[in-house]
């Protein structure tokens, strides 16, 4: 009986770390939205105190352990640049954050192909070490032959 009244005691108070943990996963990921940081600017949110020391215990999320869970890892830069007032300030201006939204679309366009020609340098890169690899020793068994 008693076991059974722990289980029951220890369920809801997993759920709501479950809970909590979800909310804030999805809340630090919207912060990738420079849009929706515009949103929270421009109704004060970032001049409240509260919403502030929420910002800083979110920092958290940089940990590797948590940070395994986000889609959107460019969050954690906007949850740093949040750190700073002046960044802050200068949401409110929806230029700045369209600013911020048209810098990301162009990173977004082409990152796969800067990606696509550094993983292909890095590839050639891979194949002449391999290449000379290979010949380095063949020249040393014609040196030894020859002396």
């Amino acid at each position: 009986m008693a076991a059974s009244r722990q289980s029951s005691l220890a369920g809801p108070d997993v759920d709501e770390q479950k809970t909590r943990f979800q909310a804030e996963l999805e809340f630090v990921q919207c912060l990738a939205n420079p849009n929706y940081l515009n949103f929270l600017a421009q109704r004060g949110f970032f001049k409240q105190e509260e919403f502030i020391n929420y910002l800083k215990y979110l920092q958290y999320w940089k940990e590797p352990k948590y940070a395994k869970f986000l889609k959107y890892p460019q969050c954690l830069h906007f949850l740093e640049l949040l750190q700073y007032e002046y960044f802050r300030k200068e949401l409110v201006n929806s230029q700045c954050a369209k600013f911020i939204d048209d810098q990301q679309l162009l990173h977004w366009q082409h990152y796969q192909r800067k990606r696509m020609s550094l993983l292909q340098a890095e590839l050639e890169q891979q194949q002449a070490q391999q290449q000379a690899a290979q010949l380095t020793p063949t020249t040393a068994q014609h040196k030894d032959k020859s002396s």
